[in-house]
């Protein structure tokens, strides 16, 4: 009997990679995707999903407190649990799916050396996290890791991942646009995507909530919030003239796949802007990032992280 991988998945994005990975053939004949309980934004991303043709030998799991004793496949790579499960098991072949931002920054670590820790970017571990991040990364390195990912990386930085041993592997939502178009896209011309940076403490808030003013205030606008964004924020932007918030609580790749020519969706930088323009681009809807000004970075924004931001989404 073929033996059934376990993709542990705790982001909507990372559900829909699982799902593409599978589809590509990187997890085997039969996997069961397990959500982590207790996060309403996968239980609508279930949902969605399992309203589509799903890959055969594809299995949507209820949704579970603690990973499976073993897992192939795994979005968040600087989670502390799943440092931790891959020190006392044997996962063998180590899948890790797209986690947008973060997935950068782990072939940047990657690339770097097998002594890097694995930590998040603006953490400030204490030394237990550090050594855990740092055996992590050395457990890595004696297993065969693939990085699946749709992000667009530079051919430097791809080269040195393969030279540490690391199989990077593209993909372009193949799977997701073999499936029929969502009908239920917004009417309005113009979608804008929430972000996190205002939450982050990266971006100030009032020059965002201005920007969103003024361009209602020339156009209707449809709104999707960002799945981190303060719940205070949504409901001061639910109050502006002109906008409609959709809670949609599913990645965007899933929910404006629908999109038609003469939409166009507007973005502050998200590594969003690159998986949209390979849905939406065939159908004629432009995805478009938008600059931030210096006004509207906060002093916690450093000129590297700024430098970053906006080149992922370029």
């Amino acid at each position: 009997m073929v033996e059934q991988a376990s993709a542990w998945v705790e982001s909507p994005l990372q559900m829909l990679c699982a799902v593409e990975a599978h589809h590509a053939g990187l997890l085997g004949p039969r996997t069961a995707v397990v959500p982590r309980a207790g996060l309403r934004p996968l239980k609508a991303t279930r949902r969605e999903l399992r309203s589509l043709g799903l890959p055969d030998g594809l299995v949507l799991a209820e949704p579970r407190e603690r990973m499976p004793r073993r897992v192939q496949a795994v979005g968040d790579a600087f989670s502390g649990k799943v440092q931790l499960r891959w020190l006392t098991s044997r996962p063998g072949r180590i899948v890790i799916v797209d986690d947008g931002l973060a997935t950068l920054r782990l072939l940047e670590l990657l690339a770097a050396g097998p002594y890097r820790p694995l930590l998040r970017a603006r953490a400030d571990p204490t030394r237990l996290r550090a050594t855990l991040g740092l055996a992590a990364a050395l457990r890595l390195r004696l297993s065969k890791v693939s990085v699946f990912t749709a992000l667009n990386v530079d051919d430097k930085l791809a080269e040195a991942v393969r030279r540490a041993g690391v199989d990077l592997v593209r993909h372009d939502f193949a799977w997701l646009r073999s499936q029929p178009p969502s009908s239920q896209g917004p009417a309005e011309r113009t979608v804008v995507l929430g972000t996190s940076l205002v939450r982050n403490g990266l971006v100030h808030r009032d020059h965002y909530l201005r920007w969103l003013t003024d361009l209602a205030a020339r156009e209707p606008l449809a709104y999707y919030p960002h799945r981190r964004e303060d719940p205070v924020d949504v409901a001061l932007i639910r109050e502006r003239p002109g906008i409609t918030v959709h809670d949609a609580g599913v990645p965007a790749e899933l929910t404006l796949r629908g999109l038609d020519a003469g939409q166009r969706v507007l973005s502050l930088p998200s590594t969003a802007i690159t998986s949209l323009r390979v849905l939406l681009s065939p159908r004629g809807v432009a995805v478009e990032p938008v600059d931030v000004p210096d006004d509207w970075w906060t002093s916690r924004a450093a000129p590297a992280l700024r430098s970053h931001l906006t080149g992922v989404s370029s």
